[in-house]
């Protein structure tokens, strides 16, 4: 299973960017896919998860601000995230069950 998520950068607060995650190795329409991220001194925590059947949840600190979406016929899952804070930055990891993940990919978010 691999799992490469690109997309992250540095931005200023009140900006978007865009993560996707290239899933292979896997039924990819049969997989719940999930985003993480990780702050420096923090844990590592869920920030949005989709399901086979598209269905979607969110952290509270980015509801109203990211989506996650997936598109079955490219095997990849995406992070629209707008209104970026800095609380924001992180380094953001794919998921997928049972415990596989990407490299992840640095989100910086200036004030």
């Amino acid at each position: 299973v691999q799992l490469q998520a690109s997309g992250g950068g540095l931005v200023q607060a009140g900006g978007s960017l865009r993560l996707s995650c290239a899933a292979s190795g896997i039924i990819f329409s049969k997989a719940a896919m999930y985003w993480y991220r990780q702050a420096p001194g923090k844990q590592r925590e869920l920030v949005a998860a989709i399901t086979s059947g598209a269905g979607t949840n969110y952290a509270d600190s980015v509801k109203g601000r990211f989506t996650i979406s997936r598109d079955n016929a490219k095997n990849t899952v995406s992070l629209q995230m707008n209104s970026l804070k800095p609380e924001d930055t992180a380094v953001y990891y794919c998921n997928t069950r049972p415990d596989y993940w990407g490299k992840g990919t640095q989100v910086t978010v200036s004030s």
